[in-house]
């Protein structure tokens, strides 16, 4: 198929949006390893997670054997606002970078949140309306998460109460404000609104806040008032499985095109994107029905898959959270205040470290400078101003693409665009004033966070 038959920007029909969201954990045959209640180290059960969750959120947690959920009328009516996304063939990419290799990113950027956290915020929320509850609380890091959840929450008339970690709040407050516009109460964490908080301001004065200590607080402030749940914007299984709208809408643009992906490429944090785009590929790879070559990308400052353990650990830094087995820098870890944005959580989705464990998929660290270089590349010759966290993802699809044109393989690469980055502005004045810098945490700074990982077995 020759570059003139190619759209520049693929975009599915209505009907061709996904009407059911991937539980790619149906098709794994090494399950990711359940989550234990901390008083007990049992794994949960439904009622153990009922003061936190809503109760079908809990249902979707807990299944890793159905393979397909109907996604309700309700919140596909909702996705209707911005889904299908685009996929988009980065020709200018391509010529810059004069490379043989097709270069395809998938855009999430193109709702009001500005990011692919509304896939799942509008679910979650969804669930607490019918539920009855008055409203959520939740974490947020870079902020597109709290951004999408306080959208959702207006939309359906929900309270949403947000704890942004601290040197996001400080660094971003135009995603601070549009929370607000959206009526959301945002509070910096570590705060002495809760009990968690003050410990961890105690131990820890002057800390910029993790996401960890943010999700103690959130979870404190849910189980404290009558009538709300606690829901988080990653991680969880819950999470991917509503994120997978991403990649089933990118294997079906890809079909229509006549494509196979061969790389498949995203940035990981907590690994809602990561997971929602791989899912499908991963599935097909699983099954034994086609392969993939997979990568993770995550930041050299908080590096969980590429130097943690993988071990059970607190999913919280306040050690109220049920323990997952992931790979992890400990809950005790608080990573540099750096501009990584919303890629600065300890651990990894139990998914995503089960299925790298496997050697399934790679995953590979990138320094803060080099991600900035490509991200101001991509703005200058795609148009488009990615989140930091894109970013990374960006990073390592032109390394890719810079290796085609060494060997000359026409390889077809597909990457996550997780969303703009409109509201990172400080950042990218750092990187243009030469102010930023990389971190890389050395053996001793890890070995701290290794430390709070619970010798449990």
């Amino acid at each position: 198929m020759s570059q003139k038959n190619i759209p520049y920007k693929t975009y599915l029909e209505e009907s061709e949006m996904p009407r059911q969201w991937y539980n790619v954990r149906a098709d794994m045959k090494n399950k990711p390893a359940p989550l234990l209640n901390p008083a007990t180290l049992k794994p949960v059960a439904f009622e153990d997670l009922r003061p936190v969750f809503c109760d079908e959120l809990i249902k979707q947690e807990l299944d890793d054997t159905t393979p397909y959920f109907d996604i309700p009328e309700e919140i596909i009516e909702f996705y209707k606002m911005y889904r299908p996304s685009p996929l988009v063939r980065a020709y200018f990419l391509e010529k810059y970078l004069d490379t043989p290799a097709k270069i395809y990113y998938k855009f999430e950027g193109n709702n009001t949140s500005g990011s692919h956290k509304l896939n799942s915020a509008i679910a979650q929320a969804y669930y607490a309306k019918k539920q009855g509850l008055k409203g959520v609380t939740t974490e947020t890091g870079a902020g597109q998460w709290g951004t999408a959840l306080s959208m959702a929450c207006a939309y359906f008339g929900l309270d949403c109460e947000v704890y942004m970690v601290k040197c996001s709040y400080e660094q971003k407050p135009f995603r601070r404000e549009v929370m607000r516009t959206y009526g959301a109460n945002v509070t910096p964490s570590p705060s002495d609104k809760t009990a968690v908080g003050r410990k961890i301001l105690e131990q820890f004065p002057g800390t910029s806040g993790s996401l960890g200590c943010a999700i103690s607080e959130a979870v404190e402030a849910a189980t404290a008032k009558e009538g709300y749940r606690y829901v988080l914007g990653s991680v969880l299984n819950q999470v991917l499985l509503h994120q997978s709208v991403i990649g089933l809408e990118t294997k079906t643009a890809l079909d229509k095109l006549g494509e196979k992906a061969d790389i498949v490429i995203g940035c990981a944090g907590g690994g809602s994107n990561l997971g929602g785009l791989i899912s499908p590929f991963m599935g097909e790879k699983l099954r034994g029905e086609a392969d993939y070559r997979i990568i993770a990308v995550e930041p050299a400052s908080c590096p969980s898959l590429t130097r943690g353990k993988f071990v059970y650990d607190f999913c919280d830094t306040g050690n109220v959270c049920p323990l997952a087995k992931m790979y992890t820098l400990g809950n005790g870890f608080i990573p540099s205040a750096n501009h990584a944005g919303g890629l600065r959580y300890h651990g990894m989705s139990t998914v995503v470290s089960q299925l790298y464990d496997d050697k399934l998929m790679e995953a590979v660290s990138v320094e803060q400078t080099e991600v900035f270089e490509a991200a101001t590349k991509f703005a200058r010759v795609e148009g488009i101003l990615p989140a930091p966290e894109s970013s990374h993802a960006i990073k390592v699809a032109v390394n890719e693409a810079l290796k085609c044109k060494e060997t000359g393989e026409e390889k077809t690469i597909v990457f996550g665009l997780t969303g703009t980055g409109y509201f990172d502005m400080v950042a990218y004045q750092k990187f243009n004033d030469g102010q930023m810098s990389d971190y890389i945490p050395t053996d001793e700074d890890l070995e701290k966070g290794f430390a709070t990982i619970p010798n449990i077995f």
